[in-house]
């Protein structure tokens, strides 16, 4: 008895030493949002593999690339979704391990034994071995579902990377209207200013000056709103860059035009989806989630076999009689035989697979409505840039009349804001050019 005490404490012993140990994390009472971008973030560049190594000086300003970087790197909804991705790894990994066996020991402590009587004991070690049979198959599901929740965050990386890459483009497109707007309003300002002296002097009707007034009222509140919308993106970019509110984030004004990211291949998209269902990570995690559903329908298939478990067992009785035993303890499949569990998993699996050619589908009319909506508007900035010069010359024409006292007030008021419309018109089309391919860069996989 003496020797099965120690060996059972050593065994003890050993399992305690293999044992996790408690750590106390306390929560922070502190804001953590740095108001200037850490330089030292740059460094963990090279351990995110949707981006490539691009060094860059934010003192100098952030391109549309380095928004980007610094989105995917300190994002704090990232963070969150690392911390998930984490907890679907160690998810996985549990669900990927075999059941422990089974150690059973007993002993009798009565004192009713005569003389030449010892203690009675027994140990015993069983295990199920239906584990070890579905253990295949639920290994593969753990493998399956651990991709998945890498392909599920590089995914929102990828969303991440497109709204950083649209605010960059909606701050600068807005900055350069309002270039447009002042340079107008600076115009129309000086205008009112003399007209309004000139109408004071009763040199001019009321009807002369109203116009401008109107046209200079209007282009307030178009600046009004502009800065408005401004202030709601700035906002949203320091904050999807991790920034406290009260950071300065400033961007790299040397825009180009639609054809500053890289020109996909039309046809290409057009005629295979091949490409996409490699590269876009949304459909490979959905691929993965099916072959782990998968694997769990076949682990459900197996479990309908009787389950079967089997033990060894070494005992003594009071008279010191020591004796072995073998235990097999096997289920009747007659009522239940994993009917219910299997059907779960069997519909689970057809859900997935409706799921995914569903996404496929909707990812495919998305990217063909974005290359419509790309012709259109390419097709229209090249009538609009080609009128433009023809507007321009009318502008100019007259001013230098409404100089001359040959134009009225409310003919150089609408000349000058024909003008100014269509280099908004312009400037918009340029930035909705920008916003679609950002937007079908993403949906064709061919995101960093």
């Amino acid at each position: 008895m003496y020797s099965l005490n120690k060996h059972a404490a050593l065994l003890i012993a050993g399992l305690l030493c293999s044992c996790s140990t408690y750590q106390p994390k306390p929560l922070s009472t502190q804001f953590s949002l740095p108001r200037t971008i850490p330089h030292v973030l740059m460094e963990q560049q090279r351990s995110v593999a949707t981006l490539r190594v691009h060094p860059f000086d934010p003192d100098q300003g952030l391109a549309m690339d380095d928004v980007a970087m610094l989105a995917v790197l300190n994002n704090p909804e990232l963070k969150i979704a690392r911390d998930d991705a984490g907890l679907a790894h160690a998810q996985a990994f549990a669900a990927g391990l075999l059941p422990d066996p089974q150690l059973a020991l007993s002993s009798d402590v009565s004192n009713t034994g005569g003389p030449g009587s010892t203690k009675a004991y027994s140990a015993g070690l069983s295990y199920d071995l239906m584990a070890l049979i579905a253990y295949g198959a639920a290994d593969a599901a753990a493998q399956a579902e651990h991709k998945q929740a890498d392909m599920n965050l590089l995914w929102q990386e990828w969303q991440v990377i497109a709204r950083a890459r649209l605010l960059y483009v909606k701050l600068i497109y807005a900055k350069k209207m309002t270039t447009l707007l002042e340079q107008n309003r600076s115009i129309l300002e000086e205008r009112v200013s003399h007209n309004q002296q000139a109408f004071d002097k009763h040199y001019i009707a009321a009807d002369v000056l109203l116009p401008e007034v109107t046209a200079l009222q209007e282009l307030q509140k178009q600046s009004n709103d502009l800065e408005r919308q401004l202030n709601q993106w700035q906002h949203e970019l320091t904050a999807l860059l991790g920034l406290s509110p009260q950071a300065k984030v400033l961007l790299q004004e040397a825009v180009g035009e639609p054809d500053l990211l890289p020109a996909l291949d039309d046809e290409a998209i057009s005629r295979d989806a091949l490409p996409l269902v490699q590269r876009r990570p949304d459909l490979l995690a959905l691929q993965s989630g099916y072959d782990a559903q998968d694997q769990r329908y076949r682990a459900s298939i197996l479990a309908q076999f009787p389950a079967l478990n089997v033990g060894f067992t070494r005992a003594r009785d009071s008279g010191g009689i020591y004796s072995n035993g073998l235990g097999v303890t096997l289920s009747l499949p007659l009522l239940n035989r994993n009917r219910g569990t299997i059907a779960v998993e069997l519909a689970s699996r057809d859900k997935l697979r409706d799921e995914y050619q569903q996404r496929l589908d909707m990812a495919n009319s998305d990217i063909h409505q974005l290359l419509s909506d790309e012709h259109i508007n390419r097709r229209q900035l090249s009538e609009i840039t080609a009128a433009l010069p023809q507007f321009s010359a009318m502008a100019e024409h007259s001013a230098v009349a409404y100089a001359n006292h040959n134009f009225d007030g409310l003919v150089y008021a609408n000349a000058r804001s024909t003008l100014m419309a269509k280099q908004i018109e312009a400037l918009s089309l340029q930035q909705a050019m920008l916003e679609q391919r950002i937007v079908l860069l993403t949906l064709t996989g061919q995101n960093n």
